[in-house]
């Protein structure tokens, strides 16, 4: 028996990284997941390669209808929603006074606007039952995780956008909580700090993504990364397995009385340095 026997989850940006060790985590303790990448082969790569049951979705979620498919691929495969992880993102850096329009805007599409529409999206699925569930007298908690980060709550040189985008999603969860805690789901954040992930790799060539045709650098310069062992007093970044635990506690069973918080998983680190 598992603690999320029988629980539906969407967990967003799911095939790589902290997004899939969440997933794993979460099938791992008896949810059934939904995997979702930009790249639908890779999703269906990891999918295959997770035990439990599994549907996925591919595809740009900052694209019209999306986040709407997204849920409703959820919805069709198992008929309900249970837990909402709202992981997806990447980074485009920059020094504010560079940033374009469009690097700006498409920061706060993936990590604002995105959860936002999937939220909505899933609105009538988590609100409904909830309705029936409190006339009857019967607690049942659901639960949304927001990934955040602390250059969203501290600031980070070269993030305007990113750190922008994660502060605004903190605000919506905090939010969402006020709203929502009538219907007992628990809407929480993860802030991460450097967690040992493609977005934190080393800034090579190789290392990008193809987002609507165009190559996305990724990765932070060597000289910030040698900076860890300096400002986290664990002295190294975390690994996606770790990150994905606070995200598990946060829907588990455990943290039915957290509520329209922040949870800061940074190994203690003290500074804004890097994500």
């Amino acid at each position: 028996m598992g603690v999320l026997d029988d629980k539906v989850a969407i967990v967003t940006g799911s095939a790589r990284g902290i997004g899939r060790a969440t997933a794993e985590l979460l099938s791992e303790h008896g949810a059934k997941v939904l995997i979702n990448d930009l790249d639908g082969d890779v999703a269906e790569q990891t999918a295959s390669e997770i035990a439990g049951e599994t549907v996925v979705y591919g595809g740009d979620l900052t694209a019209t209808g999306a986040c709407d498919e997204l849920v409703g691929t959820a919805i069709d495969a198992w008929g309900k929603i249970d837990i909402i992880v709202n992981n997806a993102g990447y980074t485009i850096d920059g020094a504010i006074h560079k940033l374009t329009d469009d690097q700006f805007q498409r920061m706060l599409d993936i990590h604002t606007v995105v959860p936002f529409r999937v939220i909505r999206a899933a609105a009538p699925h988590l609100r409904e039952p909830a309705k029936k569930e409190r006339q009857d007298g019967v607690e049942v908690f659901r639960k949304i995780v927001n990934v955040s980060s602390i250059s969203g709550t501290m600031g980070n040189a070269g993030q305007a956008n990113y750190a922008a985008g994660k502060a605004a999603v903190v605000g919506m969860t905090k939010t969402l909580a006020k709203e929502w805690g009538q219907f007992k789901i628990n809407c929480n954040a993860v802030a991460f700090g450097f967690i040992d992930t493609r977005l934190t790799a080393p800034k090579v060539d190789d290392n990008t993504m193809q987002i609507g045709g165009e190559t996305v650098q990724l990765g932070i310069p060597e000289q910030m990364r040698a900076m860890a062992n300096y400002v986290i007093p664990l002295g190294r970044p975390g690994t996606p397995e770790e990150a994905a635990g606070g995200v598990f506690f946060l829907c588990s069973p455990w943290s039915n009385y957290v509520h329209g918080q922040v949870l800061n998983v940074t190994g203690g680190q003290f500074t804004g340095m890097t994500t």
